[in-house]
């Protein structure tokens, strides 16, 4: 089976070779079990966040005493982009590494990182503290469209775009299973890539925004991660400037980081 498109023969590469293990039963057992661990909290994480924020955070498991709840919860926003930020960078990157120890600590390391936002996220949504305030909540056909609009927006940020095996954590524990270097996609430009520099991070932000119960607790979170939202690229593109040079000036020149063009400005130059 072959395919043009690099981003799905890329996936269905890894998974042959994670199918066809060479021997090595400890090997095994333990990048499937890691495999187990990092997709469980993955799914468990996607599913408190998008049930929190449905419901606005009006519904959590967090019952920390009022006015500490605050000061729990406010901790509670900051540690995700803090930390998350933080294991990206060089030193972040070597920690990931030394974090599982034995010789596959490096291999393991895009799985170590899902395992652990996967961690942040569930804290943050599963031990919040409600404040019992709701501010506003949606009737009749207005929460049929903020629904539609809120799914919309999750659809759009599980992307496969950027590297489903790098987003999920799959890369880590495949690669070890196969006892292969994870392989990296490269700079993506392809798909909603093609239309802005950050689709994921536009997405992620789009679903804080169109929830069809809003509370103060929403709106600290929805303020607090969409700013997240539009200034933690910048130290990825910091990145990405170094890593692949002129390639991502011009990439930077020709699509816009967060808002679409109307015109392309390949086109736009034409036309001048």
């Amino acid at each position: 089976m072959t395919t043009k498109d690099p981003r799905i023969a890329r996936l269905l590469t890894l998974i042959g070779a994670a199918l066809r293990p060479p021997p090595g039963l400890a090997r095994i057992v333990a990048a499937v079990a890691m495999g187990l661990i990092c997709h469980t909290l993955f799914a468990l994480a996607v599913l408190a966040m998008i049930v929190a924020m449905f419901f606005g955070l009006s519904e959590s498991l967090g019952r920390v005493p009022w006015p500490w709840a605050a000061l729990t919860n406010a901790a509670l926003i900051l540690q995700f982009p803090l930390v998350h930020s933080l294991l990206l960078t060089g030193p972040g990157g070597r920690f990931l590494a030394r974090l599982i120890p034995g010789p596959h600590g490096a291999t393991l390391a895009t799985t170590t990182y899902a395992i652990i936002a996967s961690l942040q996220l569930l804290a943050l949504f599963a031990l919040w503290t409600p404040s019992g305030i709701v501010l506003w909540r949606a009737e009749g056909a207005v929460i049929w469209a903020l629904t539609a609009a809120y799914s919309a927006s999750w659809l759009l940020k599980a992307s496969f775009d950027a590297g489903a095996e790098v987003q999920s954590g799959a890369l880590g524990w495949m690669s070890m299973l196969a006892r292969i270097r994870p392989v990296f996609p490269d700079m993506p430009t392809a798909g909603l890539f093609r239309v802005i520099r950050q689709p994921i991070y536009v997405a992620f932000a789009l679903t804080l925004w169109t929830v069809p119960v809003w509370t103060p607790d929403q709106l600290a979170l929805a303020v607090s991660l969409s700013a997240y939202c539009l200034l933690a690229p910048r130290l990825k593109e910091r990145r990405f400037a170094a890593r692949y040079g002129a390639r991502f000036d011009r990439y930077r020149a020709d699509v816009p980081y967060a808002v679409p063009r109307l015109i392309p400005a390949k086109e736009a130059r034409h036309a001048e």
